[in-house]
């Protein structure tokens, strides 16, 4: 398909929504050399921040920022993704040579179908990032990935994409559009259910009557998180990866009892580190098969004589 626009330089950026998401890339569009000219946004919170990082630009409803744009920058929660695209078709609020931009982690182009079908170029770009909304996020935006899609085999796609990545000052990562799905999923898992762990286990340093945990714990999860990042699996530590059946089976019996919430997670992350760590060569058979066995019965943890015995 030969599109209208194959170099990215100087368009009319219309932003759906203002969000944190959307107000940020927004701005660091506009940083590119790119006008946006016009946003949606209806909350107080939306208005704010366009009113901080999209200065002088005139909220409008969605269908007309569609219509006012080169590059529809479509930042709006995974699962209102498909009725907006369907709405801007039923409206015609979008017209051959457009681009149209989702910034949706969890969604490949198909969600785009509509667009594509109307003739607009479809593409999604994911930062791979968190995003507060604020000032702050376009420096941490120019230092991040972005997981670029496209449609497969039309490379000048994919190139539109990559460019408008490398001027926002990110790095573009080509995602294949099958695999986005499991792609969306190790990030949610790694980044999302890292800040559950962290603040778990903040909690319990807290129940144990430790002040201001977080300085605890920073430079040693700072270590933990460069050494896997550097070494993988052979980087595994504590009690799991040493084998200490005693001390696994205290740390079940005390969050049995004082975290309840947090053991079952406890568990379940310590049989995920026993069997990365048995892969790895780390454990005896001995102690791995010790060790499966109490991870997996999480009927009653303590053991009293085998908890004074491992004193």
């Amino acid at each position: 398909m030969a599109h209208a626009m194959m170099r990215p330089a100087r368009l009319a950026v219309g932003v759906v929504s203002a969000g944190r998401v959307g107000s940020v890339v927004g701005a660091a569009l506009t940083r590119a050399g790119h006008t946006v000219v016009a946003a949606s946004g209806l909350s107080h919170a939306s208005v704010r921040r366009a009113e901080q990082l999209l200065p002088d630009v005139p909220l409008l409803p969605p269908d007309e920022v569609a219509r006012r744009a080169d590059l529809v920058l479509l930042a709006l929660p995974d699962d209102a993704l498909a009725g907006m695209v369907r709405g801007f078709v039923a409206t015609g609020s979008l017209r051959p040579g457009q681009i149209v931009v989702h910034t949706s982690g969890a969604h490949g182009i198909d969600v785009l179908a509509p667009a594509a079908e109307a003739g607009a170029l479809p593409l999604a770009l994911h930062p791979v990032m968190t995003f507060t909304g604020r000032s702050e996020d376009l420096d941490r935006l120019a230092a991040c990935s972005v997981g670029v899609t496209a449609t497969e085999g039309d490379e000048a796609a994919w190139n539109v994409g990559e460019a408008l990545t490398v001027e926002m000052g990110a790095e573009p990562v080509r995602v294949p559009d099958e695999a986005r799905a499991l792609y969306h999923a190790a990030l949610a898992h790694g980044a999302n259910h890292l800040m559950t762990l962290v603040a778990d286990c903040a909690e319990l340093l807290r129940e144990a009557g430790i002040a201001q945990p977080e300085r605890l714990v920073a430079p040693l999860l700072s270590a933990a998180l460069d050494n896997v990042l550097r070494h993988g699996d052979r980087a595994l530590t504590g009690p799991v990866a040493r084998g200490d059946l005693g001390t696994v089976r205290k740390h079940l019996a005390v969050l049995a009892e004082r975290g309840p919430d947090i053991a079952p997670s406890y568990r379940a992350l310590a049989k995920r580190t026993l069997a990365r760590g048995d892969a790895a060569g780390l454990l005896d058979a001995s102690a791995a098969a010790e060790l499966t066995e109490l991870l997996s019965d999480p009927a009653d943890p303590a053991d009293p004589a085998e908890g004074q015995q491992n004193q």
